[in-house]
């Protein structure tokens, strides 16, 4: 089980702002992941991220990932269709084994208008290059989203994982809350693999910016 983050595709964060996210994800077996993100607006065209996960499995055991990247503007930040990449380094864990890695990713998105809501789409591609005798992974990663109302957003996100030889698909569906005073959301969704249902589990997330 992998926790996914909410990532925020091509655009950027402003010179000065940042971005949160922390979630945990559980299933019916117990097993469990946590994630936090971070970004942070260095300059207009350029925003540094931070991304751990630690992944609590009750027949492997513990393990983790944590990445340190930067995102960097392909087009320009005011266009309808934006794109961007991530160069990133990091390493994943497995009980007291370390492996690191490289991260390169691409990333497309695009803003939308559908009877007077507004939503988003994005794509992202990423792989992450292992340093070690380990097996590199491969991502495609695909979110819609969609202001229902002023308080509440559906969102709806595909994760495609590949990695020595085995691909994985999972489909997660949430629901956004905004409080009233904006600077906090709240997310609550599931997160179902594909051939795999029984491993259902269900995601609670908390974002805010400041």
């Amino acid at each position: 089980m992998l926790a996914c983050t909410a990532t925020a595709g091509p655009w950027l964060r402003e010179k000065g702002k940042t971005f949160t996210s922390v979630s945990i994800v559980i299933n019916y077996f117990y097993d469990t992941a946590s994630s936090t993100y971070l970004e942070y607006g260095l300059r207009d065209d350029m925003t540094f991220g931070a991304d751990v996960g630690i992944f609590r499995d009750t027949t492997a055991g513990p393990s983790g990932s944590a990445t340190l990247f930067l995102r960097r503007a392909l087009s320009k930040t005011d266009g309808k269709s934006l794109w961007a990449y991530e160069l990133g380094v990091g390493a994943n864990w497995q009980s007291i084994e370390i492996s690191p890695h490289l991260k390169t990713a691409l990333t497309w998105g695009r803003g939308m208008t559908f009877r007077e809501r507004n939503g988003w789409l994005t794509v992202d591609a990423s792989i992450n290059w292992a340093l070690a005798d380990v097996p590199d992974v491969a991502k495609l990663d695909g979110t819609l989203g969609m202001n229902v109302t002023d308080r509440f957003a559906g969102m709806f996100q595909v994760y495609v994982s590949h990695s020595d030889g085995a691909t994985s698909t999972t489909l997660a569906p949430s629901i956004i809350y905004t409080p009233k005073n904006g600077k906090s959301k709240w997310q609550i969704g599931l997160e179902s693999p594909l051939g795999n249902t029984d491993r259902t589990a269900i995601k609670f997330g908390l974002w805010r910016e400041f």
